[in-house]
């Protein structure tokens, strides 16, 4: 191959590249206007493209999909490091994640489900299966254990493994109270705010398993009403 063909490739694969973001992006727009059961004419006429163009860069629906959850979850984990970064105490760091995890779920629920293949309170149609499709989010799950779990270990002095299962724990708890608020305040039977859901959250993760790991720490009796971060996001992008 010559050097001419080599740029000329080059060139190609940045713009394949480019257009499959483009096209990503567009999907996400489409997902958050029309819910987690968008058609790929849907989405097409977000992207201001055909159908059979779609399936250029994605070879069906699932695989579209997977690129969604991909850059989804990559959005939602750069997020809750710079969360947990930001924040001055290991306290803080876990009220900065929830808070983000609980803005970012509920700036798109459409999106969120759309990735996570959940139906909002049983009105939302279920997406298709999408084999292999929980990779990204379990990928996802598993970096945020780490990220929850190195702090915890310091601060309690217990072994990685314990402070990993406890993270484990608190990762799942996270998820399941933001999606069945998610859920209810779709249906419109739960008065909840997203700030106290933050709070009610935090205050159990770090009473209940914080204190039994580290029980002479004094901060585990009082829980400050407004924890100092400096952690933003802008939400699941749409």
């Amino acid at each position: 191959m010559t050097r001419d063909q080599d740029g000329r490739s080059t060139r190609w694969d940045d713009h394949r590249a480019a257009r499959r973001a483009e096209l990503v992006n567009a999907a996400r727009k489409a997902v958050h206007r029309h819910g987690p059961g968008v058609s790929m004419d849907d989405i097409a006429a977000a992207a201001g493209t055909s159908k059979s163009i779609v399936y250029r860069y994605f070879a069906d629906k699932a695989g579209l999909r997977l690129a969604v959850a991909t850059a989804v979850v990559g959005d939602m984990h750069d997020a809750l490091v710079r969360a947990a970064a930001d924040a001055p105490t290991p306290l803080g760091g876990l009220r900065a994640m929830v808070r983000v995890y609980l803005e970012m779920i509920e700036h798109s629920p459409r999106v969120y489900w759309f990735v996570t293949r959940t139906s909002i309170a049983g009105v939302e149609p279920e997406p298709d299966d999408l084999p292999g499709g929980e990779a990204p989010l379990a990928a996802y799950l598993d970096s945020v254990i780490e990220i929850v779990a190195r702090p915890f270990a310091e601060l309690a002095g217990v072994p990685d493994d314990v402070a990993a299962a406890w993270a484990a724990g608190a990762v799942g708890h996270v998820r399941g109270a933001g999606e069945w608020w998610l859920g209810h305040r779709e249906a419109g039977t739960t008065t909840l705010t997203r700030e106290e859901l933050t709070e009610h959250v935090t205050l159990w993760l770090w009473r209940g398993p914080v204190g039994v790991l580290h029980p002479t720490d004094h901060a585990t009796n009082h829980l400050p009403t407004h924890a100092t971060t400096h952690a933003t996001t802008q939400g699941i992008r749409r």
